[in-house]
């Protein structure tokens, strides 16, 4: 059986989605912090179970009869996230699956200025220290971050942010897709896998030319210090850990941190990755 958590957000939704159309509904589970936000899985035949990283015993109920494990990782930074990937690990451990998969990233670096990068780093140290079979899923940068991004430039027609480098943007469905074969296809990849990403990186300036060709109006790309950028974040009421954050984001950019562009992703899934103009195209028209 293979039990995913976080299957009522965005990316844990769409790999068992993927999974319903690959093996039978009877061999998987979810482990989710609210059942009855699963209620549809469920009556998809698929077996929904409370499991909460906060909740260690609640994790062994989640993860009972597992043979393999997805560890979506959690919505937290810092010592609250590795405290709860750790937890995550060991009850995957105690239960006896026979592999463990994590949702990494493919920046995942301890020194970077990203504060969920050296979460990842350092998640994948204790995947490695666990003894379980484990595969670190090294996904690229969602691609629907840039819709975040361009905020209020699709009113005002500049996108103001901080110096940035190039990022391979990644659509959430095909790293959904790829977690699933991975799943479903054992084997394909042990420890650590390459980065699974879109095939070309794309700075602002790009980003805001395709926003531009996609609504018909001009969008201007304006580069601000961090400091500015910083302040202005707090100045809407943006706390100052999570604003600390964003210009981490652009930090981290900016030294290459997410510029690799492969094939693996494409090969995984069986076609070419979700091209940005797509991602934006669909979130822009709705």
């Amino acid at each position: 059986m293979i039990v995913v958590t976080g299957a009522n957000g965005q990316l844990g939704r769409g790999v068992v989605d993927r999974l319903l159309v690959r093996i039978p509904a009877e061999r998987i589970a979810v482990s989710v912090r609210d059942p009855e936000r699963a209620k549809e899985l469920g009556e998809r035949g698929v077996r929904v179970r409370r499991g909460d990283f906060d909740d260690p015993a609640s994790l062994t109920d989640a993860f009972e009869g597992a043979e393999q494990i997805l560890l979506v990782s959690a919505a937290s930074t810092g010592d609250t996230a590795l405290r709860q990937h750790r937890t995550a690990i060991a009850a995957a451990r105690d239960s006896g699956a026979r592999r463990v998969l994590y949702t990494s990233h493919m920046g995942a670096n301890p020194a970077s200025p990203f504060a969920p990068m050296p979460d990842h780093a350092e998640t994948e140290a204790v995947l490695r220290a666990s003894g379980v079979p484990f595969t670190s899923l090294r996904n690229g940068f969602y691609a629907a971050t840039t819709v975040l991004l361009l905020g209020a430039a699709l009113r005002t027609g500049e996108l103001s942010a901080p110096e940035d480098g190039p990022v391979s943007w990644t659509a959430h469905a095909d790293l959904a897709e790829a977690a699933a074969t991975a799943l479903a296809e054992e084997g394909r990849f042990d420890g650590v896998t390459p980065p699974l990403t879109g095939t070309e990186a794309l700075d602002l300036t790009d980003v805001a030319a395709l926003a531009s060709s996609i609504t018909g109006r001009t969008i201007r790309r304006v580069t601000v210090t961090d400091e500015e950028y910083r302040a202005g974040l707090v100045s809407h009421g943006v706390p100052e850990e999570q604003a600390d954050m964003l210009v981490g984001l652009f930090q981290a950019s900016r030294k290459g941190e997410f510029a690799e562009a492969g094939p693996v992703l494409g090969e995984l899934i069986g076609r070419p990755p979700t091209p940005l103009r797509d991602v934006l195209r669909e979130a822009l028209a709705a």
